[in-house]
């Protein structure tokens, strides 16, 4: 299992892989949001080899609370940073859907909020929880070669029925390495995709991107992009929904 989480961790982020990003919202601003990752695709390119490589099925949950509870004395030998990083995954949860017979291997990242403004913290945690995973088959909390801050940054708000979702890059000259390494790749990762999926609590009057598809009743909102044009321009799935005023 730690050699698996480990190749999860290296490709995440470069393979040829689906992204799914799931907010459902109540009135309140309480919610869930998620992040599913499908790498069915990339398995089915490894064949045999990486079939041979993971656990032939899994249908499980991690609780990185209970992890970081059980690593608490590795964790507190690392970097006072890298300790507020890891922190942040507490409530967090991971569930992992992999079949090698039927070529299915999701993962689903999810959390809880009771203010959409908490949200902002998920692609955060994302990338840090992708420098836990090789840990997590192992006695200690190995310390990361690089414990630099984050490439991209989210913001969400949720105010008198307007909700915002801005992306934006925190380090420009990490964009610069990030897209650098994803030269010579882009053909293999040319079926990648990033979808956001969002439901509110009442029906959606205006959004800002056109070719955005909606729900029969009007309260989801689906928009999908490229997985390389979102790396390049995160701006890409900006997005500014009003909703009806009942």
């Amino acid at each position: 299992m730690k050699q698996f989480l480990a190749l999860i961790s290296i490709v995440v982020f470069f393979a040829s892989c689906s992204f799914t990003e799931t907010m459902t919202l109540q009135e309140d601003g309480s919610g869930r949001m998620a992040i599913e990752m499908d790498l069915s695709e990339m398995m089915a390119f490894g064949g045999d080899l990486m079939k041979d490589s993971i656990p032939k099925r899994i249908d499980s949950i991690i609780s990185f609370k209970q992890f970081l509870e059980e690593k608490k004395d590795s964790i507190a030998t690392l970097p006072e940073a890298e300790q507020r990083k890891l922190k942040k995954l507490e409530n967090y949860k991971l569930h992992m859907v992999i079949d090698t017979d039927e070529g299915t291997m999701v993962f689903d990242m999810f959390t809880d909020f009771s203010n959409v403004a908490e949200a902002n913290e998920l692609m955060n945690g994302m990338q840090n929880s992708s420098r836990l995973m090789p840990s997590m088959g192992d006695t200690n909390v190995s310390k990361t070669e690089d414990a630099s801050g984050e490439v991209f940054g989210t913001s969400f708000s949720f105010t008198n029925d307007v909700f915002k979702r801005d992306a934006y890059i925190i380090d420009e000259a990490a964009h610069k390495k990030q897209l650098d390494s994803m030269q010579g790749m882009e053909a293999f990762m040319g079926s990648s995709t990033y979808k956001l999926k969002y439901t509110f609590p009442k029906k959606i009057k205006e959004a800002s991107v056109e070719d955005a598809t909606f729900s029969l009743d009007g309260k989801t909102i689906v928009i999908e992009r490229s997985f390389t044009a979102y790396i390049r321009n995160p701006d890409v799935l900006d997005l500014e929904v009003i909703l009806e005023n009942e």
